[in-house]
């Protein structure tokens, strides 16, 4: 009995004391603000064991470990509570942990398993949760809650290499949450989509349904633009050329090979970033003009610094790499650390060879962010400019490493490469950036070049094709496709991708960039081939503008100058070539040749005849042979000789020596007059003591 009484005493003193869990629950929530997991951790398990296992207590116990890392012990948590099924934030951090953990077929299990039981997915989709029956379970669950899940989902399957199932969870996320950026990101940056794809995301997406008034519908549809690939034209634009010229279906091209693209550098797209995600990325690809920005977004976030980025991008793919430049040092000085701009500024510095301006950066990058794929990336590219191949590569596996998604670095990686022409070790690393940016025109692009150099030109073919289905629009590819024409000795052809790639580089801007020089001399060549030569040399001349030192353009210029019948110009321009270049062959071969010719069409002295006169010996010397020595009128360019002898009465040569003839001979001599002109030497003296 008196145990009995001694229960109820203390059971008395702790309703007395009563400990408010609100305030505790409040306390958690407040610790997770300032970042203080461990006592987060601390108070949520006090009220875990207060609340005698509230889900929702645990869902919050469980994201405190997961802001500290302990990914198992979370997973721990909410599956001995038997919450990973039943409740959906608890399900949601349950695979998130996962995923973290790198337990991909665990989490992708678990989601399957749970998109099969109905009550759970009407709850994550039903937004008015609370006329569930349990609505205190569910009352914290936000309205988004499926897009982030579906979301997880398509991380999950990006994660497993399963790019064709991710690509289709993040549209169903973007559909569901028109604001889930993270989706459409994904599907931008990680180039999932083509530019056919990105256009038809656009216009699915239900803006109107889900925003408030039309303006913001519009403003929404505005800035996802401004994140859409930047040599693809507007969607307008790729809309007008989808439906009036390839209705039902891609653009096709005649086939061709590969070839030197102009840049042939490592970005010419994102490196290209593909630097941007270019890296590479770079290399590389013409966009619309940055002008053609929407106006709203524009008006609205003038000095914003995602708009700017993308002004920057636009101008990276335009190859206006010092105007890009100077905008990115602007952003970076607000935000020295902007991850998007971070990628167009390092293209921008290995496009204009800034060595020292990488070193500085690259250092700068590790030193703070070691664990970023980023900083790694930078450093190798630095090494890449300077060129040291090994340590290039050396550091720029270390940035796929860090994120096996991050395709610019596997097209510096093949860049690297290329630069020692190991054209198999290049289009290896290019295949595994073609696997990772299945949306990406440029590692196609790059694999047609190797395997043009490697003279498979009916492989380039294929690759060549494949990359303008994905980007029909893209002018390096018509530059490529116009090479092979011309080494196919198909003129007409070439000179028609020539003039439709100028086309597009000058309806960007009128100002065609120094990177499409040889573009410029290409099209001097097929004209030249096409007897067009007044128009090849105007090509050659507006390539000089752009790089007036190029002595392969003396070197062009010099050859149609000569096919002209222009000797004088030709001497000109490869003297000028071998001023540049003393080693040019075809320059100094040339040059000798053209020299030749003015020697035979120059005359000697003004009046000269064109006849040589004829030199004929006195009559009555029939005794002897008699040589006329004239020029073939007929075939002066041969420079040619002809020697007609008499042979008539000719004398057998015999050893013995004709004195008579000796004396005829010296008589015959003596009728010769000179005319000299004597110098008068008695001005000149010499100081023989000096000497």
């Amino acid at each position: 009995m008196a145990g009995a009484g001694e229960m109820d005493c203390e059971m008395k003193n702790i309703n007395d004391q009563h400990v408010n869990i609100d305030t505790l629950r409040k306390l958690v929530r407040s610790y997770l603000d300032l970042h203080q997991y461990n006592a987060a951790l601390f108070w949520a398990d006090k009220v875990v064991s207060l609340s005698n296992d509230d889900p929702k207590d645990v869902y919050w116990l469980a994201q405190c470990m997961f802001h500290l890392r302990q990914y198992h012990r979370a997973v721990h948590l909410i599956r001995s509570k038997e919450l990973d099924k039943t409740h959906p934030l608890c399900h949601y951090l349950t695979v998130r942990s996962l995923l973290a953990a790198s337990c991909y077929s665990d989490a992708l299990q678990l989601l399957t398993m749970v998109e099969n039981d109905n009550s759970l997915s009407r709850t994550t989709r039903n937004t008015s949760i609370d006329s569930m029956g349990d609505g205190m379970m569910y009352s914290e669950c936000p309205a988004n809650l499926q897009s982030s899940i579906l979301f997880l989902k398509g991380q999950v399957l990006e994660a497993m290499d399963n790019r064709e199932l991710a690509a289709d969870c993040y549209r169903q996320a973007l559909r569901c949450d028109v604001f889930c950026y993270e989706a459409f990101e994904a599907l931008i940056q990680h180039h999932m989509l083509s530019s056919w794809e990105e256009m038809e995301l656009l216009d699915s997406i239900p803006y109107s349904e889900q925003c408030s008034t039309p303006s913001e519908a519009s403003f929404l549809r505005q800035l996802y633009e401004t994140k859409l690939n930047k040599y693809q034209g507007s969607p307008q634009q790729l809309s007008e050329i989808k439906s009036n010229k390839y209705p039902g279906q891609y653009p096709e091209t005649p086939v061709s090979g590969a070839a030197p693209s102009p840049s042939g550098s490592v970005f010419k797209g994102k490196l290209a970033l593909d630097i941007s995600q270019s890296s590479a990325d770079s290399l590389k690809p013409v966009s619309r003009p940055v002008d053609s920005l929407p106006n709203l977004v524009v008006k609205l976030m003038p000095q914003n610094l995602d708009v700017l980025v993308s002004k920057a991008e636009r101008l990276f793919y335009n190859c206006k790499f010092q105007h890009c430049l100077k905008l990115t040092e602007d952003v970076l000085k607000k935000d020295p650390y902007h991850s998007s701009c971070l990628c167009v500024h390092i293209g921008c510095l290995v496009e204009l060879k800034k060595s020292n301006q990488l070193f500085y950066l690259a250092h700068r990058l590790v030193d703070l962010h070691p664990e970023m794929a980023i900083s790694w990336f930078a450093v190798g590219c630095y090494y890449y400019i300077i060129g040291k191949s090994d340590p290039a590569r050396r550091y720029l596996t270390k940035a796929t490493v860090l994120d096996r998604l991050f395709g610019p670095a596997w097209l510096a990686f093949g860049h690297s490469f290329a630069a020692e022409n190991e054209h198999d070790q290049a289009m290896s690393a290019y295949f595994k950036a073609s696997q990772l940016m299945k949306g990406c025109h440029l590692p196609l692009l790059y694999i047609g070049l190797e395997c043009g150099l490697t003279n498979s030109c009916k492989l380039a073919d294929k690759f060549f094709l494949q990359a303008q289905n994905i980007a029909p629009q893209d002018p390096f590819v018509m530059h490529e496709l116009g090479v092979i024409a011309f080494q196919n000795r198909e003129y007409e052809r070439a000179e028609k991708h020539f003039e439709d790639a100028l086309k597009l580089v000058r309806s960007i801007d009128d100002s065609v960039a120094e990177k499409w020089e040889p573009l410029l001399n290409n099209l001097g060549h097929v004209s030249r081939k096409r007897c067009k030569f007044q128009m090849a040399l105007e090509y050659h001349q507006q390539a000089l503008v752009l790089r007036p030192l190029n002595p392969s353009t003396f070197s062009a210029m010099g050859y149609t100058h000569a096919m002209m019948g222009n000797t004088l110009e030709a001497v000109d321009c490869f003297h000028k070539a071998l001023g540049l270049r003393r080693d040019d062959t075809f320059s100094t071969t040339m040059l000798t040749y053209v020299i030749e010719q003015l020697v035979d069409d120059t005359q000697p002295f003004e009046g000269a005849p064109d006849k040589m006169p004829v030199f004929r010996s006195k009559k009555g010397s029939s005794s002897r042979v008699h040589r006329i020595i004239s020029y073939d009128d007929q075939n002066p360019d041969d420079a040619s000789m002809n020697i007609d002898e008499e042979t008539d009465n000719v004398a057998p040569i015999s050893d013995t020596v004709n004195v008579s003839e000796i004396a005829n001979v010296t008589a015959d001599s003596s009728t010769l007059s000179f005319e000299v002109e004597m110098h008068d030497s008695s001005s000149q003296t010499l100081d023989k003591d000096s000497a």
